[in-house]
């Protein structure tokens, strides 16, 4: 599979539309089935984490004061991402607030995101939750640390991808696993997903 990065964010609500905010961001770079760069830091956006969040996380608000600012975080992860395609579990949490820290920076995305989320419901639909910690149980991969930190949970959903990758490769013989097919089969019905890869298939071997 092509060089992909896969984030987390990990924030002080649901939504940025509301006035939540980033408090930490990781991204690992994925090359050849590997992670070979990290990038993780926690920000600080200005505002208060609601204790439940501080419970689900461990990210506390003194841990926050002392944190370097969003902005700083964002330009610095925007530069160590760069072009790479982005890879996220329930991408489009991540990918609002991507966009959104982004744009306090005048900055804007660059790329597409797949989520390992939607790929696991086509690729293991017999797992008995596509939440990333259930999957990682189910597929037997390794836990990277305390879930809800933004570093351990992308190391985890990297692991996962690389899961679903071997997936297609021998259950779907597909040879070029790349992004963009990945973005096709997230959106694909499950009645058609082998429909999908047979098509991928074909334009493979033209």
């Amino acid at each position: 599979m092509e060089v992909v990065a896969v984030i987390d964010f990990e924030t002080t609500g649901l939504s940025p539309a509301q006035g939540d905010r980033a408090t930490e961001i990781a991204a690992v770079i994925l090359e050849d089935g590997k992670v070979v760069d990290r990038y993780q830091s926690l920000m600080n956006a200005g505002v208060r984490i609601p204790s439940f969040i501080e419970s689900l996380t461990g990210i506390s608000n003194t841990m926050i004061r002392s944190a370097p600012s969003a902005a700083v975080v964002m330009r610095e992860v925007s530069d160590f991402i760069g072009d790479i395609p982005l890879v996220a579990h329930n991408a489009s949490f991540d990918c609002k607030f991507w966009d959104a820290e982004l744009a306090r920076i005048k900055h804007y995305r660059r790329q597409e995101f797949a989520c390992s989320l939607l790929l696991a419901r086509r690729l293991l639909p017999h797992a008995p939750s596509h939440k990333l910690g259930d999957l990682v149980a189910y597929a037997n991969l390794p836990v990277a640390g305390r879930a809800h930190r933004a570093l351990a949970d992308a190391e985890m959903a990297a692991s996962l991808l690389v899961h679903l990758e071997q997936e297609l490769r021998k259950r779907f013989k597909v040879r070029d696993v790349s992004h963009e097919l990945l973005r096709k089969i997230q959106i694909a019905p499950k009645a058609k997903l082998a429909h999908c890869l047979e098509r991928h298939q074909q334009i493979e071997q033209s």
